[in-house]
């Protein structure tokens, strides 16, 4: 339960920062701030995939901070596209 809980906060913290920066996304609310920051967090462990492999049994590879800030603007470019 914890795990869940820090996931939405971390998430809300990357989803924050993204639509800072990235200004078309003003209008999302706590959840959708929330989702836009764990769905850049998976974008981002893909990305960080390319470069590196993760370690053996490892479902994901750990994003890191930067790669899911960089994950959650390109989900909310394409967001931005689609509208």
């Amino acid at each position: 339960m914890l795990h869940i809980i820090w996931s939405i906060i971390v998430g809300f913290i990357i989803g924050f920062v993204a639509k800072h920066l990235y200004h078309p996304a003003e209008h999302l609310g706590f959840w959708m701030t929330s989702l836009l920051g764990i769905a850049g967090s998976i974008i981002g462990g893909l990305i960080a995939r390319l470069f590196s492999k993760p370690k053996p049994g490892a479902p994901f590879h750990p994003a890191g901070f930067i790669l899911s800030i960089i994950g959650a603007i390109l989900l909310l470019f394409i967001y931005a596209k689609l509208q």
